[in-house]
């Protein structure tokens, strides 16, 4: 009976060796592989504003600066005035983030530091099911419910406040259902379920240290939330509002359907009808010329630059508010 020799077992120093070499090649193929999908998201940034400014050329070229200080509207007689639509557009996105965002992030801390356990998972879904709604359903139910409905409160209140100096402004005469206010209003439940689950999350990263260390030394709940939970969240909570509003200011249909379409409108009465960017963009594009889709696209690049716009402003405003944490 023969008998097959054993094979000599590799040293353990080459074992680790072709281990670390393994690890190294797969960390050096990870971390390429990050780096080209950052670099094609910012490749594909590039992309979309040299496509949409070589498209816009012809009307900034022929406008000037004018293209975002004239209101006018007239395409029959090739004036084209952005002004009332980027204020429409700023108009609705802030009303709706000044009403969503107290009740966003109320939601937020109920759900994480006040309900109990058999009722957050319920309060969860709900949350993030209103969230995938489609926008059509919000325009329809706003133009069909809430719009009648807000009418003669509109009536009410500039019964109440119409002659006052500053107020009566605001709340000027009533044009219908169909106005600014409305608008920020349907996009303000839009954005809710949106920034309350960003803030959820991102307050339930608070250490459990944190909480219970502020509680030990007395604090009461509300306290604790304010002293621990929202220092350690406020990055992540204005980043969930950036995101409520980046979506209030490119919302079109829900949008279109109840704000009114009323061109060259720049007034404070937000009880009147108006028109924001994407809302134009949308409905006049199917009827446009060259000139005009010339127009219409140099309103999605000023829409986009808005948006950009607003997100270094609330990045600077968050690494401002760190350092200030930090003691820096």
């Amino acid at each position: 009976m023969t008998t097959t020799p054993a094979q000599p077992r590799p040293p353990a120093d080459d074992v680790r060796r072709g281990l670390r070499q393994r690890v190294q090649v797969a960390d050096g193929t990870f971390r390429w592989l990050t780096l080209l999908a950052g670099g094609a998201i910012l490749v594909i940034l590039a992309l979309i504003v040299v496509t949409m400014t070589r498209h816009a050329w012809p009307t900034l070229q022929d406008m000037g600066l004018s293209f975002f200080t004239e209101k006018r509207w007239a395409p029959n007689k090739g004036v084209y005035g952005a002004l009332s639509f980027i204020y429409g557009t700023l108009l609705t996105a802030t009303i709706a983030v000044l009403v969503a965002v107290p009740v966003s992030l109320g939601i937020a801390l109920f759900i994480t530091q006040v309900a109990p356990p058999w009722l957050r998972r319920p309060l969860v879904s709900l949350t993030d099911l209103v969230a995938v709604v489609p926008s059509v359903v919000f325009g329809l139910w706003g133009i069909i419910v809430l719009a009648p409905w807000l009418q003669q409160r509109y009536a009410t209140i500039h019964g109440w406040f119409g002659d006052w100096p500053v107020l009566g402004r605001i709340f000027g005469p009533v044009a219908g259902g169909r106005t600014f206010l409305t608008a920020a209003l349907i996009l303000a439940v839009m954005i809710t379920p949106i920034v309350s689950s960003v803030s959820r999350e991102v307050i339930e990263t608070t250490p459990q240290t944190d909480r219970d260390g502020a509680l030990a030394l007395g604090a009461t709940r509300w306290e604790m939330i304010t002293g621990a939970v929202l220092p350690h969240s406020v990055g992540g909570i204005v980043g969930a509002v950036m995101l409520g509003l980046g979506r209030a200011m490119g919302e079109t249909i829900a949008a279109a359907l109840v704000i009114g379409s009323a061109t060259g409108t720049i007034t404070l009465n937000i009880f009147s009808s108006g028109d924001s960017l994407p809302t134009v963009v949308a409905f006049q594009w199917g009827e446009a010329d060259e000139a005009k889709r010339s127009a219409l696209i140099a309103m999605g690049l000023t829409l986009f630059l808005l948006t950009i716009l607003v997100n270094l402003i609330a990045t600077s405003i968050v690494n401002r508010g760190t350092r200030r944490m930090q003691g820096a």
